[in-house]
């Protein structure tokens, strides 16, 4: 077992908060959405943190995503469920992308994307409150890491994914111990479903930001950028953004970071990297609204960020205004062209929606809102090798004479 496990440990949250409301909950009960129907956000007693551990502790344990156990919800290590969540490496992408161009490669975490953060929290806190069975919707990704998770400690789990999913994340729910349901709709009508079992009390609604700790987990992503950049943030971020997770809970670790005293008053400027064909966020921030319409007809070949309408869209919205950013849509020849690049250049395999992100890079250094002297960072959200790649038709016949200079 990694040692960063084998003790008890200590926490601590002192409460959690509404986003929208800042009504305060009790921590060590079972929640959902907050009574005004937003997520709820896990706070923590900073200055007890800083009174016991400082950024030399950190750096001095292995670089995994539990070093960051004090500013993790989970109390008891028995709890924790982990299946070697290691740190993602920054991969330079100089050819594709730019001198200064680094992807965070999150296909690198268990089941292959970084679903894997927020769902190992959000089990391992399911687990310690007495959950046993788990309902949620899914684009492929999500599913597979909930599955494997609650598998593993023996979690009862059914998942509601839209029936284009890609087939290798359907196999990978079912292979994992999940019952896995195709829906003729998108993942908000899958939601849909979840909700509705959920209100009868057949099981409890894992859905994005419908419980506490699936942010927790995802903060994980800027704790470590802060640590892989000696303490300093990039000048900017481009994330994949259907639910919007993972941007919600950098944008919340950067902050804790910086009340610890650990980082400075400087941000990078977040980018919300949507598709064209499914762009509520980015029409929002155009709008200068609060709020994301549903986006109607969703389309994309970037499945994962195919979410019609988010329930945390006024955090995500906040965070990208806060920080000076913006929310960018690119379209699907533009994010294939990307993956093709990357592969091709950089021999790195993209998932689609990391394609998505080093596409909007390109735009976003054309329009001027990026210098390439900025240190950017890209998120590569799942590896390549889950999603179909052009066929490679080429074939030898060995008896025949063999046309070496045509090879």
């Amino acid at each position: 077992m990694n040692q960063n496990l084998t003790t008890d440990r200590q926490t601590f949250v002192s409460h959690l908060e509404c986003s929208i409301t800042g009504e305060r909950y009790e921590p060590d009960q079972l929640h959902g959405l907050s009574r005004a129907g937003r997520p709820l956000l896990v706070r923590y007693d900073l200055d007890a943190v800083r009174s016991v551990i400082s950024r030399d502790t950190i750096e001095a344990r292995p670089t995994d995503l539990w070093r960051w156990r004090e500013l993790l919800p989970v109390r008891q290590t028995a709890n924790i469920v982990s299946l070697g969540e290691i740190e993602t490496p920054l991969v330079p992408l100089t050819k594709s992308g730019g001198p200064n161009v680094l992807v965070k490669d999150e296909g690198r975490l268990p089941t292959g994307s970084f679903k894997a953060r927020g769902l190992v929290m959000a089990v391992a806190m399911a687990k310690e409150l007495g959950v046993t069975k788990i309902a949620m919707p899914t684009n492929g990704n999500a599913g597979a890491a909930l599955a494997a998770y609650a598998t593993r400690c023996g979690i009862e789990t059914i998942v509601f994914c839209p029936d284009d999913t890609p087939e290798i994340n359907v196999r990978e729910i079912a292979m994992q111990g999940a019952r896995v349901w195709r829906v003729n709709g998108l993942i908000d009508d899958c939601g849909a479903i979840v909700g509705k079992g959920a209100a009868e009390g057949r099981w409890f609604d894992f859905s994005t930001l419908k419980e506490p700790y699936r942010i927790e987990g995802k903060k994980t992503m800027g704790l470590e950028l802060a640590a892989q950049f000696g303490w300093q943030l990039p000048q900017a971020i481009f994330y994949p953004t259907g639910g919007g997770t993972g941007l919600i809970g950098m944008w919340k670790a950067f902050d804790e970071l910086e009340q610890l005293g650990w980082i400075g008053a400087e941000r990078p400027k977040m980018f919300a990297v949507q598709a064209s064909g499914c762009a509520p966020i980015v029409r929002a921030f155009e709008a200068g609204e609060e709020h994301a319409e549903r986006w109607e007809d969703a389309s994309t070949v970037a499945a994962g960020i195919r979410v019609p309408k988010a329930v945390g869209d006024f955090l995500i919205l906040r965070a990208v205004r806060e920080s000076g950013g913006q929310a960018m849509a690119v379209g699907d020849p533009a994010i294939l062209k990307a993956v093709d690049a990357a592969a091709k250049q950089d021999g790195l395999l993209l998932c689609p929606e990391g394609g998505a992100t080093l596409a909007a890079y390109h735009q976003a250094l054309n329009t001027g809102l990026v210098d390439e002297d900025d240190k950017v960072v890209l998120f590569n959200c799942a590896t390549g090798l889950k999603y179909p790649m052009p066929e490679a038709p080429q074939a030898l016949d060995r008896t025949q004479p063999i046309d070496f200079d045509a090879l």
